[in-house]
């Protein structure tokens, strides 16, 4: 398990951008596949975007476009860019880190985003 803390959620109003950062407080080795996903009120955690190790990237339709997932090993880091934010965008956002070894997950506490006018 890797202990991940992500900030940078808020309240923003449509078409603004947030830059969302998670942490780990452990090193990220190449074999990890990172992600970002998130949860709106009533409905199901969904995946937003991932990052594999190989480097490449996958985003759910609904983003494609407007978030751009990022990882900086060195600093042990994941981030998530979100331009041009909708008000469907709001949901706490969580990030995730696979094991590409032993395939375990590991989760953060989730930081909000609200976008609303």
């Amino acid at each position: 398990q890797v202990h991940l803390v992500e900030s940078g959620g808020g309240l923003v109003q449509p078409g603004d951008s947030l830059r969302l950062s998670c942490v780990a407080f452990e090193k990220i080795f190449s074999y990890y596949d990172m992600g970002w996903y998130r949860q709106a009120p009533g409905k199901q955690r969904e995946a937003v975007a991932f990052m594999h190790a190989s480097g490449s990237t996958n985003y759910a339709d609904s983003v494609k476009g407007r978030y751009t997932i990022s990882r900086d090993n060195a600093k042990n880091t994941v981030y998530l860019q979100m331009d041009d934010l909708k008000p469907d965008d709001t949901a706490v956002y969580y990030c995730n880190a696979r094991n590409m070894l032993t395939f375990t997950d590991s989760w953060g506490q989730g930081t909000q985003v609200t976008v609303s006018s």
